[in-house]
């Protein structure tokens, strides 16, 4: 694995010494604070190995990338009920468009952009105590990562929850439409918090390995989903984890794949590696845009791509 040792690093040195980053998401006044300077990239291997450049021990906000483990948590608890809830289609629309939820009924399209996530969340609250579900994803992903000081940023969750007026309008819509069942206010609780956990690369791509290994988590030998689950899991995150791009970044990457707008990208190669990179600026369509091309550099050195029938 030398020659993957010197691509993660001269990777991590070419968008370290990119001026093209992005701009880092404003909308939330706390994110708005972060640095784009920072670039992180972790790639942890099927035989244990761990390859790390740049800031990949800096934690930072996972933001979207929640949703890919509150669905395991849902998938856990609900089984195929869940696809009651929420579809498995593409969006082609942005992340927090209200307009497709309306025209569709209240069933969100998918459970990766944030009123599919909304449902979702919606599912493993309880109602009368809302740190239940974001309290399980922290488990869950403490438990993958091996990282027990995994934890919510306070002041990041109160930034969401001040500023998530799209996010409120969106769940009051599917709480009119019967998609919600517990109570808005405790959901949306689970959902400002869960993506306001902060994890680094190096966390993040542990946390992943499951994905790669057909739903047993390789440390611990514990199957976390079934085998089945995870090829579904893979399957939405490389047709939806990048929202209106998740086209052209399967195109370009050919890897399963969710983004966050804190600037992180967890990607899983079947059977291969879990990858995590880390990059604030995002693109127009909310995701990272050195994170995407350090992603689309390895998986072409490498030969990861999905659609590459030696892989």
């Amino acid at each position: 694995m030398a020659d993957l040792a010197r691509l993660v690093a001269a990777i991590a040195a070419r968008m370290a010494a990119s001026t093209e980053r992005g701009r880092v998401a404003s909308y939330i006044p706390e994110l708005a604070k972060v640095s784009g300077d920072h670039f992180g990239l972790v790639v942890a291997t099927a035989d244990g190995q761990e390859f790390a450049a740049g800031d990949a021990d800096t934690e930072f906000s996972i933001q979207s990338i929640s949703k890919l483990f509150a669905l395991v948590e849902a998938l856990a608890q609900h089984g195929d009920a869940v696809w009651r809830r929420v579809g498995r289609e593409p969006s082609g629309g942005a992340f927090n468009s209200i307009v497709q939820l309306e025209a569709e009924g209240g069933k969100p399209r998918n459970p990766f952009i944030n009123a599919g996530a909304i449902a979702v969340s919606d599912l493993i609250t309880d109602p009368d105590d809302p740190r239940t579900g974001a309290g399980r994803i922290l488990r869950l992903l403490r438990e993958l990562s091996g990282a027990p000081t995994i934890a919510v940023d306070g002041a990041v969750a109160y930034s969401e929850a001040a500023t998530g007026h799209r996010n409120a309008a969106l769940a009051h819509f599917m709480k009119a439409h019967g998609i919600l069942t517990g109570k808005v206010e405790a959901t949306l609780s689970t959902y400002f918090h869960q993506c306001a956990i902060a994890m680094s690369c190096r966390h993040l791509a542990r946390a992943g390995r499951f994905l790669m290994n057909g739903g047993i988590d390789p440390a611990s030998g514990q199957r976390i989903i079934s085998a089945e689950q995870a090829r579904r899991i893979n399957a939405l995150m490389l047709t939806c984890g990048h929202y209106d791009a998740s086209g052209e970044f399967a195109f370009l990457v050919g890897l399963p794949a969710k983004s966050g707008v804190g600037g992180g990208i967890l990607a899983i190669a079947p059977g291969r590696a879990s990858i995590a990179v880390w990059s604030p600026g995002l693109s127009p369509q909310g995701n990272s845009l050195l994170g995407t091309a350090a992603l689309e550099e390895l998986a072409n050195a490498m030969g990861w791509s999905v659609f590459n029938p030696e892989l």
